[in-house]
């Protein structure tokens, strides 16, 4: 088909018409693709897929383009963690499993930073967050352990095209408000269900002045929205930062969202947005931080593939520099990533978070999914975490909200939730 006879296609369509070898695609066509990278840690891994594939008698279809990574039940602290850490590194060695990256950090960070995911191509992973994959320009989404099974056998998984949704970011972020407060604020807005199960793509001068973490906070966080996949069209940003995690170089030019494509649009201006705050027990309940402005909280915790990158570290230090926590409040700090924990150290930032009296934890999932050391009973936290459903993160009677690295390391320095920028000033 000739480029003048080709519809107008999103950059969902043309990352989607790429992997089932076509030359476009419609919304609601159901295509067979084919997928470049699939991605499991040892919750969904291997304790679920070994013994399937024993069962079907089957072998990984090309284990090249398989990446594991074990970061929910490391550092093991039991007999069932142990146990469910060993089948997967037992696995992995027996399979001789290239790509392998064992307690280096949480998945959706460990994976971009050795240059797994590039724009163009299409990757499932085990994990709901696996849309953080779509800030690279990669059609990424979570799959339960029955899909992958699929995918791990034959290569190739199924999807229906998906309607687009975009979310226009004009202006400039103000000091202290970040790609987390802008998700929030979405999610407030539209709910967890916001997304539909569709194509989400970010966009924007908003969007694009971010950093490539910020861009992967954007994209994780389309699971909360509700959507399949948080898509952010590749840019000079995108190639740095794949060229500097070792990547192969990638063309960026063909994946965009062509003019006249049909897509569903909504505006924002983020010179207008402040701080965000989800209270118990949904990050739908979000709203500005002045409506929670003073609520005491007994933990504060920097952690989680949305909230302990580097960047998020460097934010957090800024607010910190030079203060003490208050006397009462844990401080946990959790980094994302072994890379990104001694680039903090190397800089300064993970001294001055100690100087200011931050309990460093294992670079791991760690308390985002109730494991290692969770939260206790009637406490109240504020978390730099994707999610605070009611038990995610250890008891039940735990209050968490939710909040940027600058929300909540100022809200660990006056022991109350507080706005960032009343420090940062």
């Amino acid at each position: 088909m000739s480029a003048a006879a080709r519809a107008p296609q999103t950059l969902a369509q043309k990352l989607i018409a790429r992997a089932c070898g076509r030359a476009q695609v419609a919304v609601g066509e159901v295509v067979t693709c084919a997928v470049d990278l699939a991605m499991f840690h040892d919750s969904s891994g291997p304790r679920r897929l070994q013994p399937m594939l024993e069962e079907l008698g089957a072998q990984v279809w090309d284990k090249s383009r398989i990446v594991l990574v074990m970061d929910h039940y490391v550092p093991e602290r039991d007999e069932d963690s142990r146990r469910i850490v060993r089948i997967a590194r037992d696995w992995a060695r027996d399979q001789k499993l290239p790509h392998v990256y064992d307690s280096q950090g949480i998945c959706h960070v460990v994976v971009p930073q050795h240059g797994h995911i590039r724009p163009g191509m299409l990757c499932v992973g085990g994990d709901s967050h696996s849309p953080t994959g779509g800030a690279f320009g990669a059609y990424m989404f979570g799959v339960g352990s029955t899909e992958m099974l699929g995918v791990v056998v034959t290569g190739e998984i199924w999807l229906r095209v998906p309607e687009t949704i975009r979310m226009w970011w004009d202006g400039a972020l103000p000091a202290g408000v970040t790609a987390k407060d802008m998700m929030l604020s979405m999610i407030g807005r539209f709910g967890m269900n916001g997304g539909r199960y569709q194509a989400v793509e970010f966009c924007g001068p908003a969007v694009t002045a971010l950093s490539m973490q910020e861009r992967m906070t954007l994209s994780n966080m389309s699971a909360e929205l509700g959507a399949q996949a948080g898509l952010i069209a590749p840019d000079a940003t995108t190639a740095a930062y794949l060229a500097e995690a070792g990547a192969p170089p990638v063309d960026i030019a063909p994946w965009f969202t062509d003019e006249g494509a049909t897509f569903e649009q909504h505006r924002f201006d983020a010179a207008a947005l402040e701080p965000q705050v989800a209270a118990p027990h949904s990050p739908a309940n979000a709203h500005g931080v002045s409506r929670d402005a003073g609520m005491p909280v007994d933990v504060a915790y920097i952690g989680a593939c949305t909230g302990a990158k580097l960047d998020d570290l460097r934010a957090a230090a800024q607010v910190l520099r030079g203060h003490k926590v208050a006397a009462g409040v844990r401080l946990i700090v959790a980094p994302a990533s072994l890379q990104d924990q001694e680039q903090a150290r190397e800089e300064g930032v993970l001294q001055v978070l100690m100087d200011a009296g931050a309990e460093l934890f294992p670079t791991a999932c760690g308390a985002c999914s109730g494991y290692g050391d969770p939260m206790g009973d009637d406490i109240t936290v504020i978390s730099t975490t994707a999610r605070n459903f009611k038990g995610r993160m250890g008891s039940a009677t735990a209050q968490v909200y939710l909040g940027s690295p600058y929300t909540v390391a100022a809200s660990a320095l006056r022991g109350c939730v507080t706005d960032p920028r009343e420090i940062l000033q």
